[in-house]
This record gives C-alpha cells, sequence and structure tokens, in this order.
C-alpha cells in the first residue's frame, strides 16, 4: 500500500494563515465542491430537487444559499457550485447526484478548486487592487465571477466588508495565494 500524505492546496501539512495589518488571510482545505448543471428541459424539476436538498430555493444570478449542511452559489444560468464542509460531505458529489437523478450533471469539483477566505475590516481596500468586482456594494449572501491575476474565480461575500471567500483554481493556489497576499501588503 502507498503512504499518502494529504496536503493542502499550498503544499502544507495544515493551512496557511497569513496576517497583515487588521487582514486575515487562510487557506480553507476542509471544503468540498460539486458543480450542478441542470439538464436540458430539466431546469424546474432540478430546481425543485436542489431546493429539496438545501433547505431553501437555489440561488439566481448573483445569489447564495446557505443552507443547514450545504451552500450554493450560481455559476450561470441554471449552474450552482455546492460547497460543504469536508468532514461530513467527503462524498459530495455523489450527494448531489442521488438528490437531482437525472435531472443534472453533477461534477466533482473539490480537487480542481481551493478557497481562500479574507476577514477584516480593510477587505474592501485589498479587493479594489485586486478585481474589477465593487465588493463595497456586494452584500452578505451574493457572490460573483472575476478574474484576479488572470485566474478565474468565484468571489462570495459572506459578510458585507469583512469577510470574502476566494473560490480559484487548485493548480494555480499559490499565484492566486500570492496575488491576495501582495494586495492586502500594498494596503498596510
Amino acid at each position: 500500500m502507498h503512504d499518502l500524505t494529504a496536503i493542502t492546496a499550498l503544499g502544507g501539512s495544515v493551512a496557511r494563515v497569513d496576517h497583515v495589518g487588521p487582514i486575515t488571510l487562510s487557506e480553507q482545505p476542509d471544503w468540498v465542491f460539486a458543480s450542478v448543471a441542470a439538464r436540458l428541459g430539466q431546469e424546474s424539476k432540478c430546481k425543485t430537487a436542489l431546493k429539496k436538498l438545501l433547505g431553501a430555493k437555489a440561488p439566481d444570478v448573483g445569489g447564495v444559499c446557505v443552507g443547514k449542511d450545504l451552500t450554493a452559489f450560481w455559476t450561470g444560468p441554471d449552474q450552482w457550485m455546492i460547497e460543504a464542509p469536508f468532514a461530513q460531505n467527503e462524498d459530495i458529489a455523489a450527494q448531489v447526484k442521488s438528490a437531482v437523478g437525472t435531472t443534472a450533471s453533477v461534477s466533482e469539483q473539490t480537487d480542481g478548486w481551493c478557497r481562500f477566505d479574507m476577514l477584516g475590516d480593510g477587505v474592501v481596500a485589498v479587493f479594489e487592487r485586486l478585481c474589477n468586482v465593487n465588493v463595497a456594494a456586494m452584500a452578505t449572501g451574493t457572490a460573483t465571477r472575476t478574474v484576479i491575476e488572470h485566474l478565474g474565480c468565484f468571489v462570495i461575500c459572506r459578510d458585507a466588508g469583512t469577510h470574502l471567500s476566494v473560490i480559484g483554481p487548485r493548480s494555480s493556489a499559490g499565484s492566486m495565494h500570492h496575488a491576495l497576499l501582495t494586495a492586502m501588503r500594498s494596503v498596510w
């Protein structure tokens, strides 16, 4: 048997946490992701199944739905990303596929994406330097797709003005982390 060791997206055995001024940037390795795309002609049934799974309506454009165990954010027309804590949902894609059945295509995304959380007063000033998203206008529970340092990603507003998550490509986690940290240092 192989002797494998799990590592974070940044290659560590534990999540990296950086503090610059009043802002904390933390790698969030303990989250799983699955994408959901409603199949043609099954959009309504897919949304009904997602509502049952999430405990709330699937989010519309720019929206985030925080359920009891799962969170979903809109990624495109009739498409969503589901995120959940790893400990209870290691098989997230199977859980979602079981719920939506043949109404949607579900893909495991955990190893394709990584999450960084930025918390603290001043995150708005940092994001003004990073991307063209008006994070000052983002309300809690909203999400948008953008580009940071030529990397397509999602920005989720967890708490307006003080807590943002960036979901970016895992293969470019080092570049994303560098961009976030550099922007933090340019402010503080």
